[in-house]
């Protein structure tokens, strides 16, 4: 069976809304829902295919579109390869050309069905938020870190990594004792850096893997948040094997954390995060203002170690 090349939209609405469309009849797999897209043509790149679909099927013109995950999957009728972009703005009010049904849906509440299968792990990366803090208590102290914490938490960070690199274990899981609920208690997920047993003493949500415990690695930890440290597309492939959730690749600027990392810049770090079948966090210098162009180069959104908080 031959490799099927689809380009496939993610249209978000200024709500934060996603659009679905229904496959008509006639077609495989009839009445499911997908993201809609559509096959490439012979000696066209994704992002044409992307804007041509969007065009034909829903009368929409893109106006800004990211690339942002490549999934595989082999269905009875076909083996197919999924380009996911994310369209931030366009043009026009979606119409159903092919006489297909289409439906705005919220994220995590999704109340259409069936979904097609090779959406399952597209809609995890979708709930994931758009910026994670990672701890810095080592330079600011444990009161002052945990007091600013719950400002950021309050504002509306997601997502927390507990990494203080210098500290034992032991200062580690007292710091996560105290950070767990409060996260929790804000709607929000921490992970730690460490093992699947660091995450479940200290009741996280999952654990944040180095990019030498990505490599010892055989498998990843079920039932829990995974993600991973990343600095070379080899590291990425590996993460997108093992099927962690998500990877943090960088420095993309000079960071005073790392002072003798060269930074990737932003064209070198699309290059490296290409073809990703995980959602990466540009990391490495960056503040609030740079989201939307790690969002443009590729990024699902951005990690912060100071800027977080």
């Amino acid at each position: 069976m031959g490799l099927t090349r689809v380009a496939a939209a993610v249209v978000l609405r200024a709500d934060g809304a996603v659009l679905l469309a229904q496959r008509p009849a006639g077609k495989p797999y009839a009445g499911y829902w997908e993201f809609p897209g559509g096959k490439l043509e012979a000696g066209e790149s994704p992002r044409d295919a992307l804007v041509r679909e969007l065009r034909e099927e829903l009368g929409i013109a893109v106006r800004r579109a990211s690339p942002w995950l490549v999934q595989e999957f082999a269905y009875p009728h076909a083996h197919v390869e999924l380009h996911f972009f994310r369209v931030f703005a366009f043009d026009g009010e979606p119409v159903g050309h092919d006489g297909q049904a289409f439906a705005w849906q919220r994220v995590g509440a999704f109340d259409v069905a069936p979904l097609l299968p090779a959406n399952t792990r597209v809609l995890a990366a979708l709930a994931l938020p758009d910026v994670l803090g990672i701890t810095c208590a080592e330079d600011l102290g444990e009161d002052a870190f945990v007091a600013r914490a719950g400002a950021a938490l309050a504002r509306g960070l997601r997502l927390v990594q507990l990494r203080e690199k210098s500290w034992p274990r032991s200062r580690v899981d007292a710091l996560a004792r105290t950070l767990v609920p409060l996260s929790h208690a804000h709607g929000a997920k921490l992970v730690v850096n460490g093992t699947a047993d660091d995450a479940l003493r200290a009741g996280a949500d999952g654990i944040h893997w180095t990019s030498a415990a990505l490599a010892a690695a055989a498998r990843r930890p079920e039932g829990m948040l995974v993600g991973a440290s990343c600095h070379t597309r080899d590291e990425l492939a590996r993460a997108g094997a093992l099927g962690v959730d998500y990877a943090l690749v960088g420095p993309v600027l000079a960071t005073g954390t790392h002072p003798a990392a060269v930074p990737l810049g932003w064209q070198g770090f699309a290059r490296t995060i290409e073809r990703t079948r995980v959602p990466v966090y540009a990391l490495g210098g960056l503040g609030p203002a740079d989201l939307e162009n790690a969002r443009d180069h590729g990024a699902h959104g951005i990690a912060m170690r100071s800027g977080a908080w």
